[in-house]
């Protein structure tokens, strides 16, 4: 998305899973808007060159790009990039804010709860497994707001945006960790959207469509997913990743502020289909 919209020139933006999917591509838009970006991504050497190309092209737009490859769920790498991030922003002659903080980590458990006799030895579900993807998916949200909260790098006018899916409320085999996590997400912006009210901070989820993404490409039966999906759209195709960013940029806006503690549908009316 290319806005002429000045309102957030300037701003930055920290994006956890900035590298790919959802979170690359609001990045991008984020820019395109304006917005200098940090960003916290987990990558290996065979993905970092395009990890380099992220950072590239937020930078050919004139923006800022402060990358981090650390694990977000990690609380002591956490504190260093928050306080490295309060160093950054009070570089300036003004202290700022992060005005959007998005949330959109995809990494957790694809096992079912329960396993009949395999032959081809597939396992259950462990509760290391179970405690692992709510934590990533879910609860990092809450340990991140509260460390930005308690460094007041979160202020009157930011967003906190979470990618939540259709997965929160249907079921799908070996998806069943990853609901819960959206579940349990969904549950945290409610809270928090009450707690950060008086801060002048919104806080909305985004369940974005069936949208092939690397992390979707990780779900067993995910071509299955698309093809569903696609079918049934009232758009008559998928939810694509520029879809949410363009949604976010909007959301971002300052006349957007009161709408808070929400789950809000960007899928072309997917969700609501049978």
């Amino acid at each position: 998305m290319k806005s002429d919209d000045q309102s957030l020139k300037g701003e930055w933006a920290l994006i956890l899973g900035a590298s790919s999917g959802f979170g690359e591509a609001c990045a991008l838009a984020l820019a395109d808007a304006g917005m200098h970006i940090f960003g916290v991504h987990l990558d290996r050497r065979s993905t970092m060159a395009h990890v380099e190309e992220v950072k590239q092209a937020i930078k050919n737009k004139g923006r800022e790009a402060v990358f981090f490859n650390a694990n977000a769920a990690d609380v002591e790498k956490r504190r260093e990039m928050v306080e490295t991030i309060e160093k950054r922003l009070a570089e300036g002659e003004q202290r700022l804010h992060i005005r959007v903080f998005l949330h959109s980590l995809a990494f957790g458990s694809l096992k079912p709860y329960i396993v009949h006799p395999d032959p081809g030895g597939t396992t259950a579900l462990t509760k290391a497994q179970m405690e692992m993807t709510l934590d990533v998916m879910a609860h990092t949200l809450v340990y991140w707001v509260q460390d930005l909260v308690e460094r007041v790098l979160l202020g009157r006018g930011s967003r906190i945006f979470s990618m939540t899916s259709a997965g929160g409320q249907r079921v799908w085999k070996t998806y069943g960790a990853v609901s819960a996590a959206k579940a349990a997400l969904e549950s945290h912006v409610r809270q928090l959207a009450l707690e950060l009210g008086p801060l002048g901070i919104s806080v909305n989820a985004i369940r974005a469509g069936v949208t092939d993404t690397p992390a979707l490409r990780k779900i067993p039966g995910h071509e299955e997913m698309l093809k569903i999906a696609g079918s049934r759209n009232p758009g008559g195709r998928l939810t694509v990743p520029s879809d949410v960013a363009d949604a976010v940029v909007h959301l971002s806006q300052p006349g957007c502020g009161w709408i808070t503690g929400n789950v809000v549908g960007v899928d072309g009316g997917e969700f609501f289909v049978d």
